[in-house]
């Protein structure tokens, strides 16, 4: 495993289960079908928190460009790195999105909406407007990654040997997983709350190569870019300015 190995492994896990549900609720004759909002907000948060458990120890478990972006911008991250760690994203969220595809092929072919269909890859507002919906994805992922900023590992001292810590393990991915799930049930019902490119980007790319009839919507796939790099920026400008 490396870090390259980690965030296309993590991010496709990720995809495969946030879009799973997705899947699982909008696609008709699923045993989840129309189990709503609280049921995809939560899984979402924690196929995030699956990812994070499998690339956290090897790659710091990014899974998401603007993660790196932030890091690179407040100088925790070394800017060589930033477009391996966004290649690895970008392929293991398609991956992620095939096996979707894949693991629902029948309830796709038995589904007659294209929009239901298309949900299980990438996110459309649920108002269009262009100005709105980026501002949407500005301030969600400017919680996001400031959230992210703040979040520290907590560890017990062992007083036998100031050298070592007894940590959370794979829990520590938790707090990120919580930042995910209140985004989503309290910011997400506009955009679909992507704050993430390469979920977006990645998934919207796989809908248009796989054999799904529908649009892409690429008219849209500009927001779910610009606005997640605009909110990580703000993110990291304060940060800098408050440390």
């Amino acid at each position: 495993m490396t870090p390259f190995t980690a965030e296309i492994l993590g991010t496709m896990v990720m995809i495969l289960l946030g879009n799973g549900v997705v899947a699982n609720v909008v696609l008709k004759d699923t045993k989840g079908n129309n189990s709503g909002w609280i049921v995809i907000t939560t899984a979402w948060a924690f196929a995030v928190f699956t990812g994070v458990l499998i690339a956290g120890p090897i790659s710091g478990a990014h899974l998401n460009p603007i993660v790196t972006l932030g890091l690179a911008l407040i100088g925790k991250f070394n800017w060589n790195l930033v477009p391996t760690y966004i290649l690895a994203q970008m392929i293991g969220a398609m991956l992620g999105a095939f096996l979707v595809w894949l693991s629902h092929k029948d309830h796709f072919a038995a589904t007659d909406d294209e929009g239901a269909k298309f949900a299980c890859f990438s996110t459309s507002p649920a108002i269009k407007n262009n100005l709105s919906n980026l501002i949407s994805e500005i301030i969600a992922t400017f919680v996001l990654i400031f959230s992210i900023f703040y979040i520290a590992g907590p560890s017990l001292q062992i007083a036998a040997d100031a050298n070592a810590t007894i940590g959370l393990g794979t829990i520590g991915a938790l707090p990120v997983a919580i930042v995910v799930w209140v985004i989503g049930l309290s910011l997400g019902g506009t955009t679909g709350y992507a704050i993430n490119p390469a979920r977006d980007l990645g998934p919207r790319i796989m809908h248009a190569v796989l054999p799904i009839k529908g649009s892409s919507n690429w008219s849209y796939a500009w927001i779910p870019i610009v606005g997640p790099v605009i909110g990580s920026s703000l993110a990291a400008l304060l940060y800098l300015i408050l440390n």
